[in-house]
């Protein structure tokens, strides 16, 4: 029995060994097919964490030993400038690509982005179009900040051929709001700073200036922009107020600016342009006042017992009527006294008030004798001495028949023109009391019009 057990094991003992050894081959085929498969499904997924200068085209590079014919580059790949939001366009154009294959690559991250025809990255934005197998042109839609820097194209040549072209990605300025002053009110002679902050690529310039491009003062100098994010004043008056544009430009299409309002508080200040008026009975006179006050004055007129003038401009024939006319942080204020009597004439306040204090200033309206009625009187005398003729018919005038001071020099010139004079005693004495007449009557017009 024991031999025939060893004789049989002999006799299996050789394809034992071969079923063995065909299981252990087995394994290993399916151990390589699946770590090719893995490694072949990461790379095409995620195309990253290639070594650097390593052909990252997935078939074996080509080696060939005449150089004719290998591939060439028929031009460098451009920079490309395109400001975010856009598309760009990145070209690669290779003569004589016969079988080799184009490769677009992220430079700084090492990311394929592209394999010949296919497109590696998970990335949408990324597209990419070719031309008679010579044109390969990568597309990248929406161009953000991120996609900035150097891409190259390289062709699984051995070694490797590559072009590589810079992508720049620029941002027109913005304003940062919440970095940036708003509108501000300060004490006159104090210290103000205004600051502006911006964004961009490339990096912003910040100028500041009036908005009506007028020159202000800035410490001691008289200029109409100053360069930089701050706009520091020192001691800052009521010249200063007004609004300022901080402008943020830096290349990129549209610069941007920001209106900054910056009030500048005073107590009221009054000045009177003339403080003596002089009317006579039954004239119309006004009276005037300037004000500069910030915050807005509250303003208003009394008379000399202090009584507060009530304007009366919407009642007809009113007596006293009071408009102020605003101009900024200056306010002009007129009283008009319509048909003045005795009792008009007197002192009269002006007065300013707001937060920060008050102010007032005094008119005094003066009487002056009425202009002399010299028209009508010595008009009288020389026709009571007169005989006037119009047009061939003889008249004598009477009295009563004397004109008015109402008449107005140029109607009464031609009244005058219709009417011949003769002296009836002599012709000498006639041409001087003529001539006489006519002076006064110019006089006289000429007394109306300056009243």
């Amino acid at each position: 029995m024991s031999a025939s057990i060893g004789e049989l094991q002999k006799s299996f003992a050789p394809s034992t060994v071969l079923y063995d050894y065909q299981k252990m081959t087995f394994f290993i085929h399916l151990y390589c097919v699946i770590w090719i498969t893995l490694l072949t499904a990461c790379c095409s997924t995620t195309g990253r964490e290639l070594p650097n200068g390593q052909n990252v085209v997935s078939v074996a590079p080509i080696k060939v030993f005449d150089e004719s014919m290998y591939p060439r580059f028929a031009e460098p790949i451009p920079n490309v400038t395109v400001t975010v939001g856009k598309d760009a366009l990145l070209a690669c154009v290779v003569d004589n690509l016969r079988g080799f294959k184009v490769a677009w690559v992220r430079m700084d991250t090492q990311t394929i982005l592209s394999i010949h025809h296919n497109i590696i990255t998970q990335n949408p934005r990324i597209s990419l179009s070719y031309n008679d197998h010579r044109s390969w042109y990568l597309h990248i839609k929406n161009v953000e900040e991120i996609d900035r820097g150097w891409y190259m194209c390289q062709v699984n040549t051995d070694p490797m051929r590559f072009r590589k072209g810079y992508l720049q990605v620029v941002v027109p300025p913005s304003i940062i709001d919440n970095m940036t002053s708003t509108d501000m009110v300060v004490r006159e002679a104090s210290d103000v700073t205004l600051v502006c902050r911006a964004s961009g690529y490339p990096e912003p310039y910040v100028m500041w200036r009036r908005e009506d491009a007028q020159d202000f003062n800035y410490n001691g100098e008289s200029v109409n922009v100053v360069d930089g994010e701050t706009l520091t004043i020192s001691k800052v008056s009521r010249l200063h107020m007004g609004a300022y544009l901080c402008i943020a430009s830096n290349g990129v299409p549209p610069s941007i600016s920001k209106r900054i309002m910056l009030m500048v508080q005073f107590p009221p200040m009054l000045s009177i342009p003339n403080q003596l008026e002089g009317a006579y009975v039954g004239q119309d006179v006004t009276l005037e006042c300037h004000t500069e006050a910030y915050p807005s004055s509250i303003n208003y007129w009394t008379t000399d017992r202090g009584d507060m003038i009530i304007s009366e401009m919407e009642i007809v024939g009113g007596k006293y009527e009071a408009f102020p006319v605003d101009s900024g942080y200056n306010k002009f204020m007129m009283l008009k006294i319509r048909n003045i009597t005795k009792e008009d004439f007197g002192f009269y306040k002006c007065i300013a008030k707001n937060s920060l204090g008050e102010t007032d200033g005094i008119i005094k309206l003066d009487e002056i004798p009425a202009p002399p009625s010299v028209f009508t009187t010595t008009l009288k005398s020389v026709l009571d001495n007169q005989t006037i003729r119009k047009k061939g018919q003889l008249q004598i005038a009477q009295p009563n028949d004397a004109v008015s001071s109402t008449f107005q020099g140029e109607a009464f010139g031609e009244q005058i023109r219709d009417f011949d004079f003769y002296e009836e005693n002599s012709a000498s004495t006639t041409n001087k009391e003529t001539l006489l007449f006519l002076i006064l009557i110019v006089i006289s017009a000429v007394t109306r019009m300056l009243s």
